[in-house]
């Protein structure tokens, strides 16, 4: 497992997600970081885009899945961008994938919801 990582902070898409029915009849704000895992030496010192993984592409798989059909949970949205970036970029070992919800619908004054996973490829066995 490499220790490179490229990391897309703080990305903004609007969605309807939410198990509460106005979340998905009005939408929200969320804000996405991914954190992805792949070996960036032979980028850095060839300065090759081919080497490595653009991150516009990396941010349209993200924008693909939030703007997507609506799921109920924050937990479900961060299941399904880390399984299509592992999918769509078979060179990133692991990925961490943050799903902030701005602004909750909840009784209570908050900074917003957080759901953070990180998930990796199985190992191969010898």
């Amino acid at each position: 497992m490499t220790s490179d990582t490229l990391t897309l902070a703080r990305m903004h898409f609007f969605g309807r997600h939410g198990v509460l029915p106005e979340e998905t009849a009005r939408g929200q704000d969320f804000e996405i970081t991914v954190q992805l895992e792949l070996p960036l030496a032979e980028a850095g010192r060839t300065d090759d885009l081919t080497r490595t993984v653009d991150y516009r592409a990396v941010y349209e798989v993200v924008r693909t899945v939030m703007e997507g059909p609506p799921r109920k949970l924050a937990e479900a949205l961060a299941e399904a961008v880390a399984a299509e970036l592992l999918r769509v970029f078979p060179v990133v070992q692991a990925v961490e994938v943050e799903v902030v919800k701005l602004k909750p619908p909840v009784d209570f004054t908050s900074a917003g919801l957080a759901v953070r996973v990180r998930r990796a490829r199985p190992r191969p066995r010898n």
